[in-house]
């Protein structure tokens, strides 16, 4: 069942939200070679706690730590540890936080250091996607309109959009209904109401869709072992139009990075400098 949300219900998400994006800004600028996922682990839950959240996926489903680091054919559901990045290697970043009984949750994926030009498309290209996807949740359409929309793009640049991991509603759980495919077909699935809020989150790999899970019980990589991309935002629909809760701001102003890709989906009210 999908649950809308009130007006001051999604101020309160999107609170929750931009802790989250401060938290990938702030790690930005640490993710270099040499370091290692689970000392960014360890920046990301002092950042969160610091601001006044809680961590959103440690201890959820048992999972160890506070994020999700999944380097290179690693597509979600990595486990932070002790080795170090390298040059050429990406790096997901999925993180969550709660706050005021809400969840946000948002994912970035990092290429660190320099990386080669195919795999640099494929990190444009999901990130396109992305966008792609968000501009058809809007009012009339359906579920299969964003997972259409997201898998024509990605399959035309000749990338894979895994099947088996999807997008979901976000509120007081971090998975709530709809599911929110990046496949599918326009005019299926359920329709999208006014106040709903969902985490739409493109999952493209360089070569195959399919996918397969490490002995660990979390760790998910591609099948042929090519690198995967990863990027999420958090939406609510709000008069009928994608408003962004979350924002890659912070990330773009560590990395120097000037974009107006969100500009089209952001409420005007909102000041990063808060």
């Amino acid at each position: 069942m999908i649950i809308p949300k009130t007006r001051e219900e999604i101020e309160l998400m999107r609170e929750s939200a931009l802790i989250v994006s401060k938290t990938l800004g702030m790690l930005a600028a640490e993710v270099k070679p040499g370091v290692t996922t689970l000392h960014l682990d360890k920046l990301a839950e002092e950042f969160i706690r610091d601001h006044g959240a809680e961590p959103g996926f440690l201890g959820m489903y048992d999972f160890p730590n506070t994020l999700c680091m999944s380097p290179n054919a690693q597509v979600v559901h990595g486990i932070p540890n002790d080795k170090p990045l390298e040059e050429g290697d990406i790096i997901s970043i999925d993180c969550g936080a709660k706050k005021h009984g809400f969840y946000g949750d948002h994912a970035y994926t990092f290429p660190v250091g320099k990386i080669d030009p195919e795999t640099e498309k494929l990190l444009k290209v999901t990130k396109e996607s992305l966008y792609v996807g968000i501009r058809e949740f809007k009012a009339g359409n359906r579920v299969g309109d964003v997972g259409f929309a997201i898998q024509q793009y990605a399959e035309k640049h000749g990338f894979g959009v895994v099947r088996e991991l999807v997008g979901h509603g976000l509120g007081e759980k971090m998975h709530e209904d709809p599911e929110m495919p990046n496949y599918g077909k326009r005019g299926r699935g359920k329709k999208f109401v006014e106040g709903m809020v969902v985490a739409i989150e493109p999952m493209i790999n360089a070569g195959t869709h399919r996918i397969k899970q490490l002995r660990d019980g979390w760790t998910i990589l591609t099948a042929d072992n090519k690198p995967s991309a990863h990027f999420e935002h958090d939406v609510a629909l709000v008069d009928g139009k994608p408003e962004l809760l979350s924002t890659f701001h912070y990330i773009y102003e560590a990395l120097g990075i000037s974009s107006d890709e969100e500009d089209e989906f952001r409420a005007t009210s909102i000041n990063f400098n808060d």
